[in-house]
């Protein structure tokens, strides 16, 4: 097999030239499209991986291509790559590693192929890719100012996506704002949690996950098994990857839907008892679902989500972990809905044409739940066995 034979079967991604780190060894190759022909393409490596790119080259390149290309067996090592790229915003850096999820995510709910342990193993390899990278862009960032960058990226047709990045986002953020010196390996999986809390949902029909009418009873027990699922997958795919503790990340797919008071599902846990992973993912998966504009609803604002997620405490959230969240909101004073709540039978994957937003009810706090406990906010890679 001759060299353009081989590079004509390799799979290729686009790349913008002011997202190529310059003066630096580059870590992948670059290539051009050489053909005119539409549907027939035909690649040619024009820098090879280990040479330092410079300016003048660049716009050498910028004269003479379109488009350039890296391999996606490169994206990775791409994606990396990102923060060395000089005067970028950090939004257009997530922007690429938002898409990056996309594409690993895609191949999961890609109703074309058929699913395996194989497909399985390299989605979660790439989205950790992909987590790792997002941990070097945001992690000094406060929660506030990543769902202002939220709000400047893409959206895409399956909401489903588009919501499990924010959750990973918002995981890293909020894991970050309650251990300030936590390490990275423990951000990626803050946010490896977060990216595939909902996984079990590529066995729940997609006219299920985006109905814009609301669901009957039967679809939503059908929708409550998303968990179940994930851990399944979980299991079945005999997943490992250094750094990784895939026991945590089970129990975040597995306990993300259990309400703090014990009302939750799969199986009513409460407290503490619930994984700290899986109840800050809640929080996260809570504040995405309100402030993000489905299809078939609008959007709060930050304030009045708040508002309202306060109602929950003590209830659906975690006491402690959601005032550690509202703080590190910009600080925003909470006067918007203080008259509405939604219910406790609210629940994030429940499509709503509109909120089903509550008059308050008087209710009592318990003070109890405030109390500091030793060691509250550190990770347990606890040896008991996985709910």
């Amino acid at each position: 097999m001759n060299e353009q034979t081989k590079t004509d079967r390799m799979s290729f991604f686009s790349v913008s030239f002011d997202l190529v780190v310059l003066g630096k060894e580059l870590p992948y190759e670059l290539y051009v499209n050489s053909s005119t022909l539409k549907d027939r393409e035909r690649f040619v490596r024009i820098h090879a991986q280990g040479n330092p790119l410079y300016l003048e080259e660049l716009k050498s390149f910028q004269q003479k291509y379109h488009q350039l290309y890296v391999l996606e067996e490169q994206r990775d090592s791409y994606l990396r790559s990102l923060i060395d790229v000089k005067g970028l915003p950090d939004f257009k850096k997530a922007e690429v590693i938002k898409d990056s999820a996309i594409v690993y995510l895609n191949k999961l709910f890609d109703t074309e192929k058929v699913f395996s342990t194989e497909i399985l193993n390299d989605v979660i390899s790439g989205c950790r890719d992909s987590v790792e990278s997002m941990v070097d862009v945001i992690q000094d960032y406060d929660i506030g100012e990543v769902q202002k960058m939220i709000a400047d990226l893409s959206f895409h047709d399956f909401y489903t996506y588009d919501h499990s990045i924010n959750v990973s986002m918002y995981c890293i953020s909020l894991f970050k704002a309650l251990n300030p010196k936590a390490t990275k390996e423990d951000l990626v999986m803050a946010g490896l949690g977060g990216l595939l809390h909902d996984l079990g949902k590529i066995q729940i029909p997609t006219q299920i996950l985006n109905s814009a009418d609301g669901l009957s009873d039967e679809e939503f027990n059908t929708i409550k098994k998303h968990p179940g699922f994930g851990k399944e997958l979980i299991e079945s795919g005999h997943v490992q990857m250094p750094g990784i503790n895939f026991d945590v990340i089970k129990r975040v797919v597995y306990e993300h839907h259990e309400n703090y008071n014990g009302t939750g599902y799969p199986n009513k846990v409460k407290g503490d008892d619930i994984h700290l992973m899986a109840r800050i993912c809640a929080i996260a998966d809570f504040f995405d679902a309100i402030t993000t504009k489905r299809s078939y609803h609008e959007a709060l604002t930050v304030e009045d989500a708040l508002s309202i997620m306060e109602r929950s405490v003590g209830r659906k959230i975690d006491p402690k972990l959601f005032e550690i969240f509202k703080s590190n909101v910009n600080n925003v004073v909470l006067k918007g809905k203080s008259n509405k709540e939604l219910p406790d039978s609210f629940d994030p994957c429940m499509p709503h044409k509109v909120l089903p937003l509550e008059t308050v009810r008087v209710k009592k706090m318990d003070h109890e739940l405030f109390k500091k406990e030793e060691n509250y906010g550190k990770v347990k890679t606890d040896k008991k066995k996985v709910a």
